[in-house]
């Protein structure tokens, strides 16, 4: 694999069989990955919640989702797997694989080898802390060394939707893990179950994504608009709307709608596809410090993302823009903790053919972004 054995070099020493990774990879990423409903991560918690059986579950899966999204990233351009942010981002892959890997053959039986995992998952969690900011900055960095064609512009999104998505689903897992069984429990909501709120407050996480945007928006701006929250309850009127639902993912697609909430002219057709696209900002080139940054601030990656974790338990996000009026927007969410099931990237050969195709040039006219001045063409 591209990159991978020189990025052995970086990674931790005394680890199991450094050179034994690439073959790792293959091995894992044979397997699909097992989707859980937001049932089953509930129902684990708070009825079956063994340290023993999650570690087992773990040690088997992390790798599996970490070697699927790993032979995708070796199917990146060559010149964008070069640039310094993206050989960091693979060395944390590998370093966390290398790590998991380590307790394949330990006993489940052995209480210092359950918590000793228990801390590599945390010490896992922490180092991908900025997994997404730096990824977005090796894109950056392709992309002003390089340009971007539309076909790598295709491939870039293609595989950046599916290279978050897996981020947050390993991020789930090692959050339910580590919060289930690191020791600390949150005082400020002792009924979660890891993540998730079984009775999530819709309204509550509302406000608090709207105040949160408020706060940027009178720093910035220096005024905001006000909030007008209607509650409607079909199936119990008059109670509050609650769902089963992690309210971090809520409040990261609410505080983003929040900050582009619009009633002053809408977004134009053509450009509504735009906001989805990680290769389209309209903010000043930022600066990667530290994870304690405002995420995302610049890239470009705050609806994106906002998208993929409404659509990972099966819901979306939609834009609907009325132009010269504004932009509505609706999160849809699965009612039902039965259906609401991770959405999991999978590396095979389809996803394989969609990096080494090559794409056609469109049958279909492409319109320039503004209308033509006929009044430059002279007449014959």
């Amino acid at each position: 694999m591209r990159l991978l054995r020189a990025l052995l070099r970086c990674a931790a020493p005394g680890s199991a069989s450094p050179s034994n990774i690439p073959q790792q990879v293959d091995f894992y990423s044979r397997f699909s990955p097992s989707p859980l409903s937001m049932k089953q991560f509930l129902d684990f918690g708070s009825e079956n919640a063994c340290e023993k059986t999650s570690f087992m579950f773990l040690r088997q899966e992390l790798p599996v989702r970490l070697a699927n999204i790993m032979k995708e990233i070796s199917l990146l351009p060559d010149n964008l797997l070069r640039t310094p942010s993206v050989q960091l981002v693979q060395s944390w892959y590998v370093q966390s694989l290398q790590e998991i890997l380590d307790f394949k053959d330990k006993s489940s039986e052995d209480s210092g080898v359950i918590h000793s995992f228990t801390d590599t998952v945390i010490k896992i969690r922490n180092r991908h802390n900025d997994v997404i900011p730096t990824m977005a900055q090796g894109v950056i960095e392709y992309k002003e060394s390089f340009g971007i064609d539309p076909v790598t512009s295709q491939n870039v999104q293609y595989f950046l939707d599916r290279f978050y998505m897996s981020r947050i689903s390993i991020r789930m897992l090692l959050n339910q893990h580590s919060l289930l069984f690191g020791g600390k429990i949150n005082p400020a909501h002792p009924k979660h179950i890891g993540s998730i709120d079984p009775n999530c407050n819709v309204v509550e996480v509302i406000r608090d994504g709207y105040e949160n945007a408020k706060r940027l928006c009178d720093l910035y701006y220096m005024s905001s608009p006000e909030l007008i929250l209607e509650e409607l309850n079909v199936k119990s009127p008059g109670q509050p709307m609650q769902v089963v639902y992690v309210p971090s993912h809520l409040y990261h697609m609410v505080f983003e709608l929040f900050k582009m909430s619009d009633r002053g002219g809408g977004v134009p057709m053509r450009k509504i596809d735009r906001l989805f696209n990680y290769m389209y900002s309209t903010a000043p080139r930022p600066r990667v410090e530290t994870s304690r940054a405002t995420p995302l601030a610049g890239f470009g990656y705050g609806l994106p993302i906002s998208r993929l974790y409404a659509q990972y338990f099966q819901g979306d996000l939609k834009l609907y823009s009325l132009e010269g009026y504004g932009t509505d927007a609706v999160i849809y969410i699965k009612a039902l903790s039965t259906e609401s099931i991770e959405r999991l990237p999978v590396y095979n050969k389809a996803a394989w053919k969609h990096y080494k195709a090559i794409h056609e040039a469109d049958d279909w006219c492409v319109p320039s972004s503004e209308p033509k001045d006929m009044t430059t063409f002279r007449s014959m």
